[in-house]
């Protein structure tokens, strides 16, 4: 019987572990499920609209109007808070109808009805400069006067198709609010469980480095890379949610901080593990370089006892970072927590090389933003178990915590300025382009011009130069070629099985929202492959109307980049000279103010500003995706692109670890304020704001200052400082890195840099 139990229970924990690596793992690849929670709705609500349409007996065409309708009052609410989202449907209720009366009213007027439309789509882009309501309600606007369109709406028609949209309406309300509730605090539970995981594949990525071969390490350093970066992807995803996923400002401002640490904690233990495998110290670059070549050494140089140590400590990191402490691994884990905090003091370090003992070092204060990371999100925990090690871990976890509780944030936001322009100049150019997508599709198609139009106005969305919008109607173009050949497919085989077509359709929509923050062709595809069995539906299908329907996107496509083009036209150099600007100036508010007050300066809100660069520098790489294209033809001027970014990571990550530090000053026994700091960081501090002058405008009279390393600055040095713990060696490490990053983007960016001066 024994053994019968012990089988069973191991049987038990393998399929506990089985689901809790799958849980991880969609956790990991959807940060907070909202793609999962956005298909679920829209398929939802379709499914919701077609079975009572279906119940009250209407004919295809209609249903057909209730399956689009519903998607449309899915998919257009953006806001956060749950009161907001049912404001805003219930506006866009007579906005749909509106818009289907004047498309049928309008439809044999075609003159009146195509002025109408471009007005429409005029005021449905300047709508964006009100927020989420706004661009909401365009959004619903425009898309159901496309719907009365595509059904061939007419005012005998409309008592019915008014039936259909205030159905499609309340499903979509029910899903929303019942069926697939959802609130701002659920979403950051999962976010957080999303960060969890993905720490955890980080930790594994770097695992795979160390052990990594020869003809290995280009993946797995890509790998540590991507890892990083979807770390940062979800932190900054969190901070975009705190502020309405918890009503306690101390709480948000504590689970803010210790992401923070972890993640600034995880990627520094990337660094010194990479630095372990070379002959030389690694550069913070070469994580943030596609391409850039790894330093010699290849491997460890050895596999003795402490590199096997070191492989075990980091998979139980990764099992430290994942499983909750529980009465059955709580002793068990605690010991292992314990083991690794103890790498934090010198005495319990393994005998190795400098650089593997650095890596000790690492795991150690990795362990220590993971107990925070715990305690912030799970509560205080059971420290009946804890080491000396261990305890003084918590002390300083405490303190900080205390610092944070006393603090106030009474810093104001600052409101935007300035939109209007930028809405109005991309609300004439879509109306432009769609004038002109409106003529072109007119000879194309006088039935189906409107293909161009939707085309035009979609290219638009989300984009701000003509790189972007050139970018984004390739790949729209791309996916519709490919959607249609499954389309033709699709109609093939579904012929008039009018539900099995609807099941199709529901898969496709969902395959859609799924994929459309990964991948815009992805979402182009299943768009057209959805059209194609609607069709069919429709009695309209034909291979020629697909192949139609691909030129139309074509036409359109070019309508909106012409109109990008020529029209107010926002170069893609202008706008990401300006985002360029943008980032130098947020890298300069966040040295500036750890430096200030590592030097015993007043504390400010140093996290914010952090963030505030982690998203300037996400708006940059965005921009620049034009210019790092895979077909880009213009090679030297992409490599520039992704070099400039990448030194510019470089820097964000030295800027955060700076913060980070400062952020400790007040309760940290081991930091003290260094005011030898100050003249350091007044080299930094003009080259970045060179960088912003030259940037900006490149006749501005400014230089690169160089001269002696960062370290030198500090004479005369303090002999027998520990190499950690005080602020006179990380922060200097730090700022030295940040000092050569900052003066190398020089040259790329076109700035003469005079000889150095000593």
């Amino acid at each position: 019987m024994t053994g019968h139990g012990s089988e069973y229970g191991g049987v038990k924990a393998a399929g506990r572990s089985v689901r809790a690596r799958l849980r991880d793992g969609i956790a990991a690849s959807d940060p907070g499920l909202l793609r999962l929670t956005a298909g679920l709705r829209t398929v939802g609500a379709i499914a919701l609209t077609l079975a009572v349409l279906s119940f009250l007996d209407v004919d295809v065409t209609h249903l057909v109007a209730g399956a689009m309708a519903a998607m449309v009052a899915t998919f257009a609410i953006r806001e956060k808070q749950r009161g907001q989202q049912a404001v805003t449907l219930a506006l866009g209720l007579p906005v749909a109808l509106a818009s289907v009366t004047l498309g049928a009213l309008l439809s044999s007027r075609v003159v009146a009805g195509d002025l109408f439309f471009v007005a429409l789509i005029f005021f449905a882009v300047y709508g964006r400069r009100f927020g989420d309501r706004g661009t909401a309600l365009g959004l619903i606007g425009f898309q159901v006067y496309f719907l009365s369109l595509f059904v061939g709406a007419t005012v005998s028609g409309l008592p019915e198709l008014y039936g259909a949209i205030v159905i499609a309406f309340l499903s979509s309300a029910l899903v929303r609010f019942v069926l697939v509730p959802e609130t701002p605090g659920q979403i950051l539970e999962r976010l957080r469980e999303a960060f969890r995981a993905r720490l955890a594949q980080l930790v594994s990525a770097q695992l795979d480095l160390l052990d990594a071969g020869p003809d290995e390490v280009e993946k797995a350093l890509e790998d540590v890379r991507s890892g990083t970066a979807r770390l940062n992807e979800t932190a900054m995803m969190i901070q975009g949610r705190l502020e309405d996923g918890t009503s306690d400002e101390a709480a948000a401002r504590l689970v803010q901080r210790r992401i923070a640490d972890a993640e600034i904690a995880a990627e520094r233990l990337g660094l010194l593990l990479l630095t372990a495998r070379s002959a030389e110290r690694a550069t913070t670059l070469t994580l943030h370089l596609p391409g850039a070549p790894v330093p010699a050494g290849g491997h460890l140089p050895v596999r003795d006892e402490a590199s096997a140590t070191l492989r075990r400590d980091l998979d139980a990191l990764r099992m430290l970072v994942l499983r909750p402490v529980n009465g059955e691994s709580g002793t068990a884990l605690s010991h292992v927590r314990n083991r690794l905090l103890g790498y934090r003091d010198e005495e319990n370090l393994p005998p190795a090389s400098p650089a593997v003992q650095d890596v000790f070092r690492g795991i150690g204060e990795a362990s220590r933003a993971v107990l925070g990371l715990r305690i912030a999100l799970d509560g205080p925990q059971d420290d009946s178990d804890d080491s000396p090690a261990t305890a003084r871990s918590r002390e300083e976890l405490d303190a900080e915590d205390a610092a944070i509780d006393a603090g106030e944030d009474d810093t104001d936001d600052e409101e935007q300025t300035g939109l209007r322009r930028p809405t109005t100049r991309a609300a004439v150019q879509v109306a432009v382009g769609s004038s002109l997508a409106m003529v072109g599709g007119e000879f194309l198609s006088s039935h189906r011009w409107y293909w161009a139009v939707l085309t035009c106005w979609i290219v638009f969305l989300n984009t701000a130069s003509t790189g972007e919008i050139l970018v984004k109607g390739y790949r729209r173009l791309l996916g519709t070629v490919f959607g249609v050949v499954a389309g033709i497919v699709l109609a093939a085989l579904v012929g008039q099985h009018t539900w099995t077509a609807f099941a199709l359709v529901l898969l496709c929509v969902f395959a859609m929202f799924y994929t459309a923050p990964l991948s815009y062709t992805l979402m182009s595809f299943f768009v057209t492959a959805a059209l194609g069995v609607l069709y069919t539906l429709l009695h309209t299908y034909s291979a020629s109307v697909l192949l139609l329907r691909v030129a139309e996107t074509a036409l359109g496509a070019a309508c909106g980049i012409v109109a990008a083009a020529f029209v107010l036209p926002v170069r893609t150099d202008r706008r990401t000279n300006e985002l360029l600007v943008t980032v130098l100036d947020r890298l300069a508010d966040v040295t500036e103010g750890a430096v200030d007050q590592l030097s015993g300066g007043p504390p400010v809100d140093l996290l914010d500003q952090a963030r505030d660069l982690d998203q300037a520098l996400a708006d940059l790489r965005a921009a620049t995706q034009p210019l790092t294209h895979p077909v880009t033809p213009l090679r030297a001027r992409r490599d520039t692109a992704r070099y400039v970014v990448a030194l510019l990571e470089t820097c964000a990550y030295h800027a955060r670890s700076l913060a980070a530090t400062a952020e400790l000053l007040p309760t940290h026994p081991s930091i003290a304020a260094d005011p030898r700091l100050r003249r350091a960081g007044r080299r930094i501090q003009h080259n970045i704001g060179a960088l912003a002058a030259h940037v900006a405008d490149e006749r501005a009279a400014v230089e690169i200052e160089t001269g002696p390393s960062i370290a030198s600055l500090l004479e005369p040095d303090i002999p027998g400082t520990p190499r950690y713990g005080r602020v006179t060696d990380r922060v200097l490490r730090h700022l030295q890195r940040l000092d050569e990053s900052v003066a190398g983007l020089a040259r790329p960016l076109g700035m003469p840099v005079p000889a150095p001066r000593r």
